[in-house]
């Protein structure tokens, strides 16, 4: 989806600030073998990067003089003007933002190399020699160049570049981090080092890489565009990285191919951007990469530092320091700390002091996919695709837990469930219908109650029961209201004597009364009473503790969040799963808003609505999946929301989500709820430590105890309220800390 850009003032824009970096993957067209009209190119397209504050700049394999120019690059004219190009780049480097990432033949003692050279702010960083040269089909580098493969730790000198050509660290083994973008580590790879089975970005991210960049000349045949991708992905899943790549494109020679000047940019195996094939002139893909993910995933993945020990990867790596903030241009620089043997540059590193004073940047939105529903995907097809895996898991946990009870046959044990007409029991009761499918057995051993209380209307307390007769399910009505005032006059409650006290106490005793009743009804006519709570209720401890909607013998939903239910129960009606009948009361549900319906109203006046007391779930699931899959702290959280909700207008909504439905939150807004959920969150954990058996629906998504979820019960927020009160901002105006 587009990106949704903040409205207002906000005492932090820039994404630098938030754990991001802005990379642009950039293809040109060439002068073919003219160094200095290309060095001009690039510094045209950097030109127009600075205003957008890119971080790093990607360009092409041989970007300085052309890839396709065959015998013309061993000339001493074209090497000369080569070094004299980069001599050009490096002066005017010292006024522009970004890490700069070009490809040019370089010579070192008796060959020359394909090599890609960082810049950055007046000094040549290092240049990486390509490692792996392609000698087949149209490929035939070894004529002209050297792998580089066994080049770690030297330096080599360009000596039309000037004072910054002396002495450039030259290796494949070098990393460069970005002292104050924490998480930026930054490796280059060459276009046919990606295709080989081992590529040098492997062990170039086990041993701290973040961003892997590959620099290509790769010419377009058909099919080949697909390829890329694929090994781009496969690495940025497997590295758990960034990886960015630009090809070559215009300008190249068509003797005999064709180039399409492809760039995108992966993070951890998702598509952040990609520009345009074939254009005419240069193109960019430029995408915000998110640092803090990348080295979150690696601290809850153990196997990847298990490989990096396994490996020794991170053995004989130069890693060069520099910084891309705290300085102005043309200011203090870290030094790269090159070992002058020749020999490997194992632990020899300087770090000098430098100011760390950082200018305020407006970088403006985020540039890179940014989900609203970060659970529901915006593509239709993708979510058809969930909706069908989810519902599939949640059958097939059931019919598993059914089976092994000797509920494989009929008249075996069977489902027992509380339909209130609401989307949680409306939906585990088609889970329920599909699981008695595939066992073979009739539905009508499906014992569904609907239990009204003093706040059911007959509106939902009618699709409960139109539900369970449409699917066939065995259905009753127990009227909880006597039972529940019995227990209220003992327990010397006002609202046993009519009085209209509406506590938490009474609308729990409503809540454990009916499941109560369900587990006695499991016991007599010997079933399980499958529950219905969901992942969201369970982060909030939206539910009543031990008999009550907190308890069952099995549970289908609480791997699903609220904002999902309602698109698996759209594409039950959808597929045709059941018949029209029952797709009509399963629209009819989706109907109605979310409500407990434990506190009476009046006619006319509004009932009482779930998310007017605990707040949206669409910000709620929006704070979990960041808490749960991404580990996030409040003020990242928060940043990311308003970049998601601030507008309402821009960016997609999932399918089928209705137009009435969609609506903005205010920083104000997302402030509060934020810390709504902190402490909700927080106070219910031992709900969450003694929650049933039931099946994980999504990666990284369940909160059971024995799976991805452990937490003390009795842990504080504090240090979480703190970072909400000092760095999240209200509304627009209003700083952190001063609401």
């Amino acid at each position: 989806m587009r990106p949704v850009p903040p409205t207002g003032p906000h005492p932090s824009t820039s994404i630098y600030d938030h754990g991001f970096v802005r990379v642009a993957a950039v293809t040109l067209p060439v002068a073919l073998a003219d160094p200095a009209s290309n060095a001009q190119r690039h510094l045209e397209v950097l030109r127009d990067l600075q205003p957008q504050h890119v971080g790093l700049a990607v360009f092409p394999e041989l970007s300085l003089t052309g890839y396709s120019l065959d015998d013309l690059v061993l000339a001493e004219p074209l090497l000369d003007a080569v070094e004299a190009a980069l001599g050009t780049l490096v002066e005017a480097s010292r006024e522009l933002f970004p890490l700069i990432v070009v490809g040019a033949p370089v010579r070192w003692r008796h060959r020359v190399y394909n090599a890609a050279v960082m810049i950055h702010r007046g000094r040549i960083i290092a240049a990486v020699p390509k490692a792996n040269l392609p000698t087949y089909r149209e490929f035939y580098e070894r004529r002209w160049y050297a792998p580089g493969d066994d080049v770690i730790g030297q330096t080599l000198t360009l000596r039309g570049a000037g004072a910054a050509g002396e002495r450039v660290p030259f290796g494949v083994r070098q990393l460069v981090a970005v002292d104050d973008v924490p998480g930026l580590v930054v490796h280059i790879e060459i276009c046919e080092d990606m295709w080989v089975p081992v590529p040098p970005s492997a062990e170039a991210a086990l041993a701290g890489a973040t961003v892997l960049v590959n620099l290509s000349g790769s010419p377009i045949t058909i099919g080949r565009a697909a390829d890329r991708q694929l090994l781009a992905r496969s690495a940025a899943s497997r590295c758990l990285a960034a990886y960015a790549y630009a090809a070559a494109g215009e300008g190249e020679s068509t003797t005999d191919l064709a180039w399409d000047g492809q760039t995108f940019v992966y993070e951890c195996g998702d598509l952040l951007g990609e520009s345009p094939r074939f254009p005419r002139g240069s193109a960019a893909t430029i995408v915000d990469v998110d640092l803090d993910r990348i080295v979150g995933e690696r601290r809850r993945q153990g196997t990847f530092d298990d490989n990096r020990r396994t490996l020794g990867a991170d053995q004989d790596v130069m890693t060069h320091h520099a910084l891309l903030l705290a300085h102005e241009p043309g200011g203090a620089q870290v030094d790269p700390g090159v070992s002058t043997d020749d020999g490997p540059n194992v632990g020899h590193l300087e770090h000098h002091e430098v100011s760390r004073e950082r200018p305020a940047l407006e970088t403006g939105p985020l540039r890179r996919p940014q989900d609203r529903f970060p659970f529901v995907p915006d593509d239709p097809a993708l979510l058809a695709q969930d909706c069908y895996e989810a519902y599939s898991i949640q059958v097939a946990g059931l019919v598993r837990r059914l089976q092994q009870i000797g509920g494989d046959r009929p008249g075996g044990s069977r489902p027992v469930i509380g339909v209130s007409g609401g989307l949680d029991s409306t939906h585990a009761l088609i889970v329920c219908a599909r699981a008695m499918d595939l066992l073979g057995r009739d539905r009508s051993e499906i014992l569904a109650y609907t239990m009204p209380g003093f706040a059911t209307t007959e509106k939902t307390r009618s699709n409960a029961e139109l539900l369970a007769r449409a699917l066939g399910a065995s259905f009753e009505t127990i009227d909880i209201r006597p039972t529940c005032l019995q227990m209220l006059r003992d327990m010397h409650h006002p609202a046993g004597d009519g009085e209209p006290v509406y506590d938490v106490t009474f609308e729990n005793v409503q809540a454990g009364v009916r499941y109560d009743y369900l587990f006695r009804l499991a016991n007599q006519r010997r079933g399980i009473v499958v529950g219905t709570g969901d992942l969201s209720e369970l982060a909030l401890g939206w539910c009543t503790y031990g008999v009550g909607d907190h308890m069952s013998h099995y549970t289908v939903n609480s791997g699903v969040p609220k904002t999902l239910m309602q698109h698996l129960i759209r594409w039950v009606i959808s597929e045709g799963i059941f018949d029209a009948a029952t797709g009509e009361v399963l629209q009819a549900v989706l109907d109605t808003e979310i409500t407990p319906e434990l506190i009476p109203h009046q006619e006319g006046t509004k009932a009482q609505s779930t998310e007017d007391s605990i707040g949206p779930y669409a910000l709620h699931d929006f704070t979990l999946y960041h808490v749960l899959r991404r580990g996030y702290g409040p003020a990242k959280i928060a940043y990311l929301a308003h970049q998601a909700w601030g507008d309402v207008d821009l960016g997609d909504w999932p399918s089928g989500y209705p137009v009435e439905d969609r609506r903005a939150y205010s920083r104000g807004e997302i402030k509060h709820w934020l810390e709504v959920f902190v402490r909700r969150f927080f106070a219910n954990q031992f709900k969450r430590s003694a929650i049933p058996n039931g099946p994980k629906v999504l990666a990284g998504g369940s909160l059971s105890p024995r799976g991805d979820w452990r937490m003390p019960s009795d842990a504080a927020a504090a240090a979480w309220l703190a970072q909400i009160e000092q760095d999240v901002p209200g509304d627009d105006g209003e700083a952190p800390g001063d609401s």
